[in-house]
């Protein structure tokens, strides 16, 4: 994983994640399957909130989706030896 890039002004904080990473299922119209999770990679301190004092975070996420099902009629296939 690259460096993260930070803020402006922000300060990385370091944090470690407590309970798992949960992918979300999401089931489309055309009857495809994907799942989805985001990773945190980064977490910010940028600042303070001018009303409560209290701190304001920035977070760097890397989002993963896999495919976990299609139905056959959306395959396309290219075939072999077919131009254009």
């Amino acid at each position: 994983m690259s460096a993260p890039m930070m803020p402006t002004g922000g300060e990385l904080v370091d944090f470690e994640a407590e309970g798992e990473e949960h992918w979300v299922k999401l089931k489309l119209k055309d009857g495809s399957v994907l799942k989805f999770k985001s990773v945190v990679s980064a977490i910010f301190r940028v600042g303070n909130d001018p009303n409560t004092g209290l701190p304001i975070y920035a977070i760097q996420t890397a989002n993963i989706v896999r495919l976990a099902s299609v139905p056959k009629e959306l395959v396309v296939r290219k075939q072999v030896g077919s131009y254009g």
